[in-house]
């Protein structure tokens, strides 16, 4: 029963996340300033961003339920929360400030906390571990696009 709770529990706080995100970039990629950027040839459709979030947090409020579980909780709430804050800032950032330097560098953080994650915890959660691999494909994706955007405009 704990588990089903500390699921519930982060998917609301992850889908909460994508909220102020959102609201955070101020309609960011439908501007004219992110319109007329130089973007990567590799840029996915808008939907697939939705989709690949959506995907993601699912994925990742399973994976933090079962470390939750697993190990010491202050910790992991420690390192969700600095991944929490990066995940929403970067939206406001980019989006809303149009820091792309600053932007790229706080991916580069997000990217290296899930990377964090990814390691130190293996061994407590075992398999389980494979439900935070699309959070780190889609953020290595995404810093590709935000380096390239960096570097060609």
């Amino acid at each position: 029963m704990k588990l089903f709770r500390y699921t519930i529990i982060f998917l609301i706080i992850n889908f909460g996340a994508l909220a102020i995100g959102s609201w955070l970039m101020a309609n960011g990629p439908e501007t004219a300033w992110y319109q007329n950027l130089n973007k990567a040839p590799w840029t996915p459709p808008g939907w697939v961003f939705g989709a690949a979030w959506t995907t993601i947090m699912v994925c990742f409020s399973f994976y933090m339920a079962f470390l939750y579980k697993a190990i010491s909780k202050g910790m992991v709430l420690w390192l969700f929360t600095l991944q929490f804050v990066l995940n929403v800032i970067w939206n406001y950032i980019f989006f809303n400030r149009h820091f792309i330097g600053l932007g790229f560098t706080t991916i580069l953080l997000l990217t290296s906390l899930i990377v964090i994650f990814m390691i130190k915890f293996k061994k407590e959660i075992g398999i389980k571990t494979v439900l935070i691999i699309p959070y780190f494909v889609w953020l290595c994706i995404a810093t590709s696009l935000n380096g390239y955007i960096l570097l060609n405009n």
